[in-house]
């Protein structure tokens, strides 16, 4: 007895060897390749058992196991024009499917005759696919930053030197440009280039193995993270790895070694921001801190060879001290300098081409200060001198050296100084949030500069028309529109934009600067409302009570809109919600049939029935307490009012005829139906809501 022909299952390795390329640049190719490869393998039915993909500074490396030798293609028949179109439309119909004009046949169909052409089933070997599938995917990666050399037309994140590919223990045939596929690898070692032939992938790993090469990514993060912390509960300190550093340094290595290094206690007398800047933001190293969250003098860094000789430990510990003891010196010079002497020399830095200089921004932040802290009930002496000085550390020796440690060394230099702490710590928490995730200001004199400072920005922008586009954003427009927002509701604010944004506009005008763009406050409230959706998407808020709440939201009062958004989503799933949702829907399927209602409100002369009477001081009870100011804010009171307006509205509908033979009558229920509608619509837009 024959059984059937088995399918023979093959392995596809490939690998891409290039000179050393940038984490966010490798981490991208390899994220956009697996994403590409899977999804054109999908298009082309190739069924596979496992996908795995790796990458390192110098190779990104893809096996794919179980993949078929052939393709089995069925038999089907594909429908054509319709019988009696130009014969140029079915020759190019044939050509499309390999087959001549005779292969086609008439058919009867529901919407008339068609040719038809049958294909007739057939196996394909894999190669050609699989070959289709790479260049297309190679062909779809879009690098932020890339590289030509020599006189080639390829672009790679850096130049590509070679192309491995494998499928089934055979080379893959291909070129992509001017390389050709091979079984091929490179690998450094002692500063040369070592090609090593390759048969398949558990070679390749073994082979890079025994050069210490550790290609899976996720493992050399691990081994990164748990050599830091076997270091730190040996030495005492407190376990603490920023993350976003490891993910960065474990993809700046292949062969991960890890030195314990130290520089001089002395400077452990800088602020700790001033080292931890020089170790990890310029450095890569990781620090080490006490569980009182202390900075110590001993440090991590992560080579990409074994350190034998401790040659490496050495001539880094040097670079940190050369680094610190700069930092040192601006240190000792800088908090001598006075804060508010420096203010006039703020005139030496712009702001930006057309909207003057950052000591013009600081003159606009005082007037502000003044304006926002009636608003906001904030102590006027502490906000203006806030304002005054929250930029003069931009002058300094440090921060020129440290850029990143603006407004935080601000901090320092306004505390040593003798400046109060509200003020000290407003110049440097005036920048936050500096990240969708970053803490937003809590005191009141820092999130009120905040909140100007971020408003003046986007103001002066927004003026001179150089406003982000879908695509780019270079002023971080948009980060400075969530940091308010954020800003103002996490402190529970309520803050008069429009009067801000005019005010400013004012001072800029005052200032000489050009006003490009007659429709700022009106655009920048739209920027604000389009921000707000993203923030409540980071909410999980439904996307439909986003878009009602939102697009009813007619004032500037970007609090309100939040809270009632907030309410909406808790209690739109509960009788709260559903009663409302389902009283408007009764009522507005009814003015949706009917056409030129008036706009004047209903009369109670009118009112012939008792049911009339009841909606009617139901709605105006329900207007009236949105109006109380001290009801103002109860924005779950609110959607009750609502909620409980179905009893009176079920037994409007159910005793009172809408569609009287009066006319005068009918209109009159209209209108009252009207009134409803509207008075729920001050809350959010019902009619945008599912189900309503």
């Amino acid at each position: 007895m024959v059984g059937k022909p088995r399918l023979i299952m093959s392995e596809l390795f490939i690998e891409f060897f290039s000179e050393e390329i940038p984490p966010n640049l490798q981490i991208s190719a390899r994220n956009q390749l697996n994403k590409f490869l899977i999804k054109n393998l999908s298009e082309t039915n190739l069924k596979y058992k496992n996908f795995e993909i790796y990458s390192t500074p110098t190779r990104i490396a893809v096996c794919i196991s179980g993949l078929p030798e052939k393709i089995k293609i069925l038999p089907v028949e594909i429908k054509g024009p319709k019988v009696g179109v130009p014969e140029k439309v079915l020759e190019n119909f044939a050509r499309s499917r390999s087959v001549n004009l005779s292969d086609l046949n008439e058919k009867k169909t529901e919407k008339g005759n068609f040719y038809f052409v049958k294909i007739k089933g057939k196996e394909i070997n894999s190669e050609d696919e699989l070959v289709k599938c790479i260049l297309k995917s190679l062909s779809e990666i879009s690098w932020k930053k890339s590289m030509k050399w020599s006189d080639y037309e390829m672009s790679w994140g850096r130049p590509l030197r070679s192309i491995l590919a494998i499928f089934g223990n055979k080379v893959l045939k291909f070129n992509y440009e001017h390389l050709e596929a091979s079984n091929f690898t490179q690998i450094e070692e002692n500063s040369s280039i070592i090609q090593k032939k390759i048969n398949n992938f558990s070679e390749y790993k073994r082979i890079l193995k025994s050069y210490s090469i550790i290609l899976d990514h996720t493992e050399r993060e691990k081994m990164i993270s748990d050599k830091i912390t076997s270091i730190s509960k040996k030495k005492s300190f407190k376990v603490s790895i920023d993350q976003a550093l490891l993910t960065e340094v474990s993809n700046l290595v292949d062969r991960p070694s890890i030195l314990l290094a130290q520089f001089d206690k002395n400077y452990l007398k800088l602020p700790p921001e001033v080292i931890r800047s020089t170790l990890q933001t310029h450095q890569r190293y990781f620090t080490l801190v006490d569980h009182r969250d202390r900075i110590s003098n001993e440090f991590i860094v992560v080579t990409n060879k074994k350190d034998e000789k401790k040659i490496i430990k050495s001539g880094n510990e040097r670079v940190v001290d050369a680094r610190l003891s700069d930092a040192s010196f601006f240190w000792e010079k800088d908090k001598s300098l006075n804060l508010i002497k420096q203010i006039n020399k703020l005139k030496n830095i712009a702001f930006y081409e057309n909207l003057g200089s950052i000591y013009d921004k600081t003159q606009r932040l005082r007037k502000m200060a003044y304006f926002i802290s009636d608003q906001l009930d904030l102590r006027k002496e502490k906000i203006e001198i806030a304002a005054s000085i929250c930029k003069s550390d931009l002058v300094s020796g440090l921060v020129g050296e440290f850029p990143e440690l603006q407004g935080i060394m601000g901090k320092y230099f306004a505390s040593s100084q003798g400046f109060e702490e509200d003020v000290s710590r407003a110049v440097s928490e005036h920048y936050l949030p500096i990240s969708i995730s970053s803490p937003v200001p809590k005191k009141p004199t820092s999130y009120g500069l905040s909140i100007i400072d971020k408003l003046d920005t986007l103001v002066g922008f927004f003026l001179i028309n150089e406003k982000p586009t879908s695509s780019k954003d270079p002023f971080a427009l948009r980060r400075s529109a969530i940091g308010l927002l954020r800003t103002i509701i996490e402190n529970n604010l309520t803050v008069g934009i429009r009067d801000l944004i005019d005010y400013l506009i004012r001072i800029y005008n005052d200032q000489g600067v050009k006003e490009l763009n007659q429709n700022t406050q009106k655009e920048i409230i739209k920027f604000l409302s389009d921000r707000m959706k993203n923030i409540l998407k980071e909410k999980r808020i439904r996307p439909d009570i986003i878009d009602a709440s939102v697009s009813s939201h007619t004032n500037d009062d970007f609090l309100e809109l939040y809270k009632k958004t907030i309410v909406m989503n808790k209690f739109i799933s509960k009788d709260l919600g559903k009663n409302a949702v389902s009283t408007y829907k009764r009522a507005s399927n009814i003015l949706e049939r009917e056409k030129n209602i008036s706009k004047n409100g209903p009369d109670a002369v009118l009112f012939k029935q008792d049911e009339e009477k009841e909606l009617f001081d139901k709605i105006n009870d329900i207007r009236k307490a949105f109006s109380f100011k001290e009801r103002k804010e109860n924005y779950e009171n609110h959607l009750k009012l609502l909620s409980e307006t179905k009893l009176s509205t079920d037994r409007f509908f159910d005793n009172v005829k809408v569609n009287d033979e009066n006319n005068d009558i009918k209109n009159n229920r209209l209108e009252l139906l009207q009134r409803l509608c509207s008075t729920f619509n001050t809350f959010i837009d019902f009619s945008k809501l599912e189900g309503s």
